[in-house]
């Protein structure tokens, strides 16, 4: 845990704080929230789905990140927060509406409805930043940081509505320079003339509940996958589908296992034990790592539906990159997530990304059915899983 300077001012509203004693458990309030990202997750996937072209990845891509900029900034605002009292509370459940609106807007987001999705993200991100400015008023860490942030995301909100008003490509590109100016910002601690920069080994954050709250979106993501396979199944039961729904199942069981059967909790315990290097760690795992482990699942449940429909059919290059370059999007976002917290080089997790990319074009050449692809894919992820088990135990000895 981060700790900051003593202040020279007691906050105004202590009550609405966080204490910052050990790690602090997920409310309600906060689960509530992330109930409307399994919609999100799924909007994202059959966006990918319907848009099965090089252009379709690219925005599927730039509405991942813009939506992940909006759960991630609210947890971080709520390892600041107490999200059970009252007007923490009311804070949060306006920030589900907009991402209610945020994610029925994602299917035309392109099209009809871009101008709708930059005005609730805008009021979202605004909205909840200025409300965090009232809620820490004395706490003197935490307001130089939220007064740092304030000025860049109205700057970024302003071609986030430009986006929205222009179309095509001009849209493309804004949205892309908003998330590429979020990324910068964040980066560098948000510099403004006269004021530097927000450092932060200042910022205050408890890594261990950070840890928890991106593992549950990860969580969700894969039980997203898992719906989406159910719901396929639903269409079409027989002996062929079924087979493919257990390989589905399969490979979403040993993605969730890479990432929480070990990593997980041991992973938690490192940031939250960081020291200073707290805040630089979170920004790195939480705000840019995650999203690709995120996107490895969403792309890999838009393969899994494809097995489900043609589990039979030779293997064409969508299905290949779907479904065997979800899993290695995956395990190269979790193999960085490693390298981050452990320094070291997560070589299973590397070797099974270029085992998996190396298969993309054999499996076209061969025109293997789908379903061989999706059981070598499963293959080299259960190959992670006893790679790191063989480890563990070879440390004990």
């Amino acid at each position: 845990m981060t700790r900051s300077e003593p202040s020279l001012a007691a906050p105004v509203r202590p009550q609405l704080l966080r204490p910052r004693q050990g790690v602090q458990p997920t409310t309600s309030t906060e689960l509530f929230f992330d109930l409307v990202f399994i919609f999100t997750i799924t909007q994202l996937s059959q966006y990918l789905i319907t848009h099965l072209d090089w252009r379709g990845a690219a925005r599927t891509g730039l509405l991942l990140a813009l939506v992940w900029f909006v759960w991630v900034y609210t947890t971080w605002v709520t390892n600041w927060l107490q999200p059970d009292q009252g007007p923490v509370r009311t804070m949060l459940i306006g920030v589900t509406l907009g991402s209610l609106l945020l994610s029925a807007a994602i299917p035309q987001a392109f099209d009809a409805t871009g101008l709708l999705f930059a005005v609730v993200y805008v009021t979202v991100q605004v909205g909840r930043t200025l409300f965090a400015l009232w809620a820490i008023q004395g706490s003197a860490q935490l307001v130089v940081a939220f007064q740092q942030t304030l000025p860049w995301i109205t700057g970024t909100s302003v071609l986030m509505v430009l986006g929205g008003l222009v179309g095509g490509s001009a849209r493309e590109a804004l949205w892309a320079a908003v998330i590429v100016i979020e990324v910068v910002g964040l980066s560098i601690g948000y510099p403004l003339p006269g004021r530097g920069r927000s450092r932060p080994e200042r910022w205050m954050v408890e890594g261990g509940h950070l840890g928890e709250r991106c593992g549950a979106f990860v969580l969700i993501a894969l039980g997203e996958s898992i719906l989406v396979t159910g719901s396929t199944l639903t269409s079409h039961v027989d002996l062929v589908t079924s087979g493919a729904f257990l390989l589905a199942f399969a490979g979403s069981v040993a993605l969730w296992w890479v990432y929480f059967a070990r990593s997980a909790p041991a992973a938690r315990e490192v940031i939250a034990h960081a020291g200073e290097r707290t805040g630089a760690l979170s920004r790195v795992a939480f705000n840019y790592l995650h999203p690709v482990i995120v996107a490895g699942v969403i792309v890999t449940s838009a393969g899994d539906e494809q097995l489900l429909r043609e589990p039979g059919a030779p293997t064409s290059t969508v299905a290949a990159l779907f479904i065997l370059g979800g899993p290695a999007l995956f395990l190269a976002g979790h193999a960085a997530y490693k390298a981050l917290l452990w320094r070291t080089v997560p070589t299973s997790r590397l070797t099974a990304v270029v085992v998996l990319l190396a298969l993309i074009p054999v499996g076209v050449a061969l025109g293997v059915p789908v379903a061989v692809c999706a059981a070598l894919a499963v293959a080299v992820t259960v190959a992670v899983i006893l790679t790191d088990r063989l480890r563990v135990r070879a440390r004990v000895r």
